[in-house]
């Protein structure tokens, strides 16, 4: 059996009546992780009764983590592999979005849908593609006896990436991975079950919320408090008040959900909340703006947050979750390095934090136990400490290999070292990531990363937090160039827009010294974004006229 289900199994007889607690803010509702448990026995009997095989790949689509939990689990105790299907929104187009998750389907080999509210009224789209399907409610059978033998090497998650609806693809997830991310994530975050409590409302179709944020806890008996991303949306106070209405040790999110909540708090009474025992807010899944973490600090310590609980983290569903953690409880820390090295030398040569133009990029900690973290540049070569190369990481946790539209493709080299796609450098055994490779924009010799022209577009007023992007025009030739596309409550308004065009051009000019060929302003909620709200700079370069 792997180590993985044993300990979850374990987990659940020992956990001391710790558990998880769902349906806030209107009805909060907690069941132990024996209780989660003895629920998912149940379905996991019913899962195998109804022809679940071992190695079968079951798709889950339901929006609620009370029932998600239990049936996750079941079908891990059934031998089974998840993947949490991408869910459709107000916004959505059925049409396509039926589309895509049946070629998501078609790609993982799942032959059933796991279907649960509010999504059991796309019944009919299944029924309509003759997709089998089982409602989450209704799924109860004889408690299996035993979990299913399942080995090490066996699939346990199929985590779609954040492109997926657009170009599906899946990370292959074993029992081996999950066990040994989980392990090194609960030693680097020095986890207690007896003393932590986590509070969450990320998606669970997201790596960050599945494995983080159900999985961990789960595994090793943590009391979780668990929100949907709707409920944050909708009131993004809820966050800090679940924080401190049940003492919450630990949460996460991508740095816009900082700077939103750090906006959101400031209009908040004195005294209105105790977020003094929190020790871990994770910032990871996007790039980390130094800016809105400490917004995000300042506008807490008035209810006693303290500014160390800030972890800056490095992660990716290709290593199940985790690459590098920050030490825990030490706050932000930066690095502050001369533009010039880094963009034409390719090296990280530090300077005064006040020097002219300097870019500052987050320490993002050492490698968690059981990965090791290289640089290389274009040929492969090993760069040297604080020299800007291409990121790779080798470990347990790294996955074997992708399912897409074409087959299984492999990861890893020869040497076991899977590209990660990001451009950065190590600091005194911490990583830094400078940005995407595929996002860098390359003019006079100079590798400019987008983060930069955003953090300067949005500094100007009138540019909603977030909703910048930098996007690369006719890469790889001798005409390239970028343009910056914003979102503005001021769309719309002729004179206004033209007037924050100039105004974001000129920042964008004194933060890395070239001038956009274009600013687009677009209304609120135009950008493309991933099912998990990570801006599309590709995507994005079709708004921009050529």
């Amino acid at each position: 059996m792997s180590r993985f289900v044993d300990t979850m199994v374990a987990t659940a007889a020992s956990a001391k009546g710790r558990g998880m607690t769902t349906g806030e803010p209107t009805a909060p509702a907690r069941r132990t992780w024996g209780e989660v448990h003895a629920q998912a026995a149940r379905m996991a009997g019913a899962l195998v009764a109804g022809g679940v095989a071992r190695g079968g790949s079951v798709a889950v689509l339901a929006g609620d983590p009370a029932v998600i939990a239990p049936a996750v689990q079941a079908v891990w105790l059934a031998a089974g592999s998840i993947t949490m299907l991408h869910q459709p929104t107000a916004r959505t187009d059925l049409a396509e979005w039926a589309e895509d998750t049946l070629r998501v389907l078609s790609m993982i080999g799942a032959k059933l849908v796991l279907l649960g509210s509010p999504f059991d009224a796309l019944s009919a789209v299944l029924d309509q593609h003759g997709v089998a399907y089982r409602k989450l409610d209704d799924l109860a059978g004889e408690p299996l006896a035993e979990p299913v033998e399942v080995d090490e090497s066996a699939t346990a998650l199929l985590q779609l990436t954040s492109g997926s609806t657009a170009d599906p693809k899946a990370v292959r997830i074993t029992h081996g991975n999950l066990w040994s991310n989980a392990k090194a994530m609960e030693a680097a975050a020095e986890l207690d079950p007896e003393t932590d409590r986590m509070v969450s409302w990320l998606p669970l179709f997201h790596d960050m919320g599945m494995v983080g944020f159900l999985t961990v806890p789960m595994l090793f008996g943590i009391d979780l408090v668990k929100v949907t991303p709707v409920d944050f949306l909708s009131r993004p106070t809820l966050w800090p008040d679940l924080i401190s209405r049940y003492q919450g040790t630990i949460t996460a999110a991508p740095n816009f959900a900082y700077a939103i909540a750090a906006r959101r708090m400031e209009g908040v009474e004195d005294g209105t909340w105790d977020l003094s025992k929190l020790r871990i807010a994770l910032n990871g899944a996007e790039p980390i703006d130094p800016g809105a973490v400490k917004a995000f600090t300042d506008a807490g310590a008035r209810f006693g947050m303290p500014a160390e609980c800030v972890l800056c983290a490095y992660g990716m569903a290709e290593t199940t979750l985790g690459v590098a953690f920050a030490p825990v409880f030490t706050g932000l820390s930066v690095d502050v390095v001369d533009p010039e090295e880094l963009e034409a030398g390719r090296r990280a040569v530090q300077v005064p934090a006040d020097s002219p133009n300097a870019r500052t990029f987050p320490l993002l900690g050492p490698p968690l136990p059981g990965l090791e973290v290289q640089v290389v540049d274009e040929s492969g070569a090993v760069r040297g400490e604080r020299e800007v190369g291409q990121l790779r990481v080798r470990g347990e946790a790294v996955t074997p290999g992708y399912l897409t539209v074409d087959g299984p493709r492999e990861t890893q080299d020869a040497d076991g070292w899977l590209d990660t796609g990001d451009e950065g450098y190590v600091a005194d055994g911490q990583v830094v990531v400078c940005g995407r490779r595929k996002d860098v924009i390359i003019m006079g010799g100079r590798n400019i990363y987008p983060t930069d022209i955003e953090r300067a577009a949005t500094s100007v007023e009138g540019v909603r937090a977030g909703n910048a992007v930098a996007v690369r025009l006719d890469a790889g030739t001798r005409r390239e160039r970028f343009a910056v596309v914003v979102e503005s409550k001021l769309a719309g308004e002729d004179a206004a827009v033209r007037e924050l065009g100039k105004q974001i051009s000129a920042r964008v000019v004194d933060a890395v010294g070239l001038r956009p060929f274009s600013v687009v302003v677009l209304k609120p909620g135009s950008l493309p974004k991933t099912p998990s709200g990570k801006l599309r700079r590709s995507a994005a370069s079709s708004l921009v006229p050529r």
